[in-house]
Formats: C-alpha cells, structure tokens, sequence
C-alpha cells in the first residue's frame, strides 16, 4: 500500500470514527431526555422567581414580574392538561425587596388561597417585611392584606414556609431579624444580635395566632422548611452554633409544645458564613423525607434522610450528588418509603437540574437530567411538585440577559429501577 493511500485511508477511519462518536453521545444525551415533557407557560418576559404548589386537585405555579425597575407584580397559574393556565394577579406593587433566595409563593387550604411577598421598610438593604395577602374560597379577589409579624423593627424577615394546616388555617415559619436590631447594624456582615426563627398560623380571615420564637440562634439566609406530619408540624432549618457550625436542625410539634431543636445528622459544616443553601422536607402522614446541601469537609453533597416517626429519630443519609453540586434542592415522598430529590449540579462548564429516586433503605436510581441551566444566582431555586402522578419542574430561566419561566415534568416510571 502506498503512503498516500495509507494517510487517506487513516483520515477516512478518523472521521468515521469521529462522527459515530460524536453520533453516539448524541442519541445518548436525547435518550437521557426524550422523556421529559415540556410545560406552555404563557406569563410573558422578565418573569422569574417560580414557586409550585400541588395537592390532591391542583397545581400552582407563583412568580414575580418585573414590570419596570422599581414595580414588582406577582402572579400565579393553575396546571391544566399540562399547561399553565392564563395568569392571574396577586398583587403590583412598588418597594419590594426582590432577591434571587428569598421569593414570594402561593399555597392553597380547602380553597383558600394565601400568598406572601416581601416589603422594604427602610433605604437599608436588609429591612423588610412579611406582607400576606389572602384570598378565602369563593371570592374572587385578594381582599385581605396584613403583616406576618408585629415587632416593627427594620430589620430583615423572610425565607418563609407557608404550608395547609388545620381546616381553613396555614402554619408559616420565617426567619425573623428583629435581634438584630440591638446592635444598630442590620447588614449580614455585623448583626447586633442573632437572626431566629419563628412560626405562626394564619386564618383565612387574615387572623395571625400562635406566634412562637422556636429558635434565638439561626443561620442569617438560608431558606426554611417544614412539613405537617400525623403527629404535627415539623420544621427544618439551616441552624448555627457559637462555633460556627451550620446544620440542619428539626423542632417538633409535639402536645402543644416545641421540642428543643436538635440536627437532624451531625455533618460538623463549619462555615464562617450563610451559605444560602436551606433545606426540603415532605411528609405523609408520619413518614418523613429531608434533602439538604453540605459543604463539610470541603467536599459538597447533596443528602435526603429519612424518618418513619415524624422526625423524632433519623435513618443514616444518603448521598444522591455527583462531584460538583450546587444544592438548591427539593424533595417530594410518593409513600412512606420512596423519596425524589431534585438539585443542581456542575458538570463541567454547564449546570444542570438533577433528580433521583431513592428510598428509605438506602437504594437509588441513576440520576436524570430534567435541563440545561444557568449556574448564576439569577435563575434562582428550581422548584419541583408531584401532582397527578407525574414529576413538575420549573425554574428561571436565562436567554441574551432575559428571564422567564421554564417548566416541565417526567412521568414517575421515568426513574429506573432503584440500585
């Protein structure tokens, strides 16, 4: 064979090579896809900031539009045939306080619907309030606006779980900044005194009860979360020691009375600073599921833990992320053994929602790539909810520096069969 033939021959086997490489990494990114569907959502340019809530009848998605610099406008949609529904205005209104981690959201109680959104109450960054807004079955508008809190500092209050609770009632919990204020510094970076976290319920009258301080020493900016178990309200934050260790943390409410707060598994993340990163729990019934983020050890990972007595005792975690994830998680129980947990996740250069299945023995399922996203602060938390026997995603998503909502879902035997 001559020299000539033999390169031209070489340069064709490259390329042969080549393109059926290149093929198979395609068909296989598509196989790893094909099966997630995506959602219509029509609420137009500069949205961003979803949150979804789903029970037994429906699903609602919330966001935040930015109609001008300074005028916020919230919304929200119903899920019908898996489209979001035309939508609907909460509330416009100017002197928000808009931020990529603590957002507004929607939730629902026998028709009843309560939302909430943020409110500045001086030019300092971080002084702002709870505003409620409610809208009880039967009528149609919002006619009902308080405040969550009374204590009129202009500090910060935010990161709130708001959750259906007893008949026409909802349990909320918050971060609250109004120790804060004994120092006179109400930034994150020389707070006077410690952010805590406290829990009320709220009528569909507008009637707030029950104030309770459950915690006087929390992380400053990581989102709460809670869960209504058979035996009461849970809630789960981002708590903080005198020496700096930032855990998880559980408070139980138990014959009309909090427990004292205790971690959920001891990870030993000491962190000098809130890494914005809080947790997700669900339950049914007296089965509980949490996810979580942990930098410790200067390895992060993403873990969901699990409880079959309401939060009293945990299972061992299990760890769900790759090498190089993100947090920002979300979880949601289908029974009492068997979790979702979504996250996200850097694999290179790109960023990327995750899920997995996982149950209470430990064993999971390879995890799915729900989409492509940007890595920044910008497109927020991803939200995920199960409704109608399928997984419902949505997340801010970024195009030439504009913002809207992106949405989909994945039917559950998506999920391969637990490892």
């Amino acid at each position: 064979m001559s020299t000539k033939l033999a390169l031209v021959l070489s340069i064709a086997i490259c390329i042969f090579c080549g393109c059926k490489s290149e093929k198979k990494s395609e068909i296989s990114k598509r196989q790893e896809t094909s099966f997630i569907n995506k959602v219509e959502f029509s609420g137009g340019p500069a949205s961003s900031l979803p949150v979804l809530f789903s029970n037994s009848e429906n699903a609602i998605l919330s966001w935040v539009t930015m109609l001008d610099d300074s005028t916020s406008q919230l919304n929200y949609a119903y899920l019908q045939e898996d489209k979001w529904s035309t939508p609907n205005e909460i509330i416009t209104d100017k002197g928000w306080f808009v931020n990529w981690a603590d957002f507004p959201s929607i939730t629902e109680n026998n028709g009843t619907l309560l939302a909430h959104f943020l409110k500045k109450t001086s030019p300092a960054t971080f002084s702002y309030d709870i505003n409620l807004r409610l809208k009880p079955k039967g009528k149609s508008e919002w006619v009902i606006q308080n405040k969550l809190h009374t204590d009129g500092t202009k500090t910060e209050h935010g990161f709130v779980t708001a959750l259906p609770y007893k008949d026409d009632s909802f349990f909320v919990t918050w971060l609250d900044g109004r120790e804060t204020a004994r120092g006179g510094n109400h930034d994150h970076s020389g707070h006077g005194g410690d952010m805590t976290i406290r829990a009320a319920t709220v009528f569909s009258s507008g009637a707030v009860t029950d104030r309770t301080l459950l915690d006087n020493k929390t992380c400053s900016c990581c989102q709460t979360t809670a869960a209504i178990t058979e035996n009461g309200p849970v809630v789960l934050y981002r708590d903080r020691t005198d020496e700096e260790i930032r855990d998880i943390a559980i408070t139980r409410l138990v014959n009309g009375k909090w427990t004292t707060p205790k971690p959920i598994h001891n990870d030993g993340w000491q962190i000098n600073g809130c890494p914005v990163n809080g947790p997700k729990a669900s339950a049914i019934k007296n089965s509980l599921a949490v996810a979580w983020y942990t930098g410790a050890n200067e390895r992060p990972s993403v873990k969901i833990i699990f409880s079959q007595n309401g939060g009293e005792d945990f299972s061992t975690p299990v760890e769900v992320s790759g090498p190089n994830p993100l947090g920002r998680v979300d979880v949601e129980l289908i029974d009492p053994e068997n979790a979702f947990v979504s996250w996200m996740e850097k694999t290179g250069s790109s960023t990327y929602i995750k899920a997995a299945k996982v149950n209470i023995e430990g064993k999971r399922s390879p995890s799915v790539t729900i989409s492509k996203l940007d890595g920044s602060r910008k497109t927020g938390f991803p939200q995920m909810c199960l409704f109608d026997n399928k997984l419902y995603f949505a997340w801010t998503a970024l195009e030439n520096n504009s913002s809207t909502i992106a949405s989909a879902y994945l039917e559950l035997d998506s999920f391969s069969i637990l490892q």
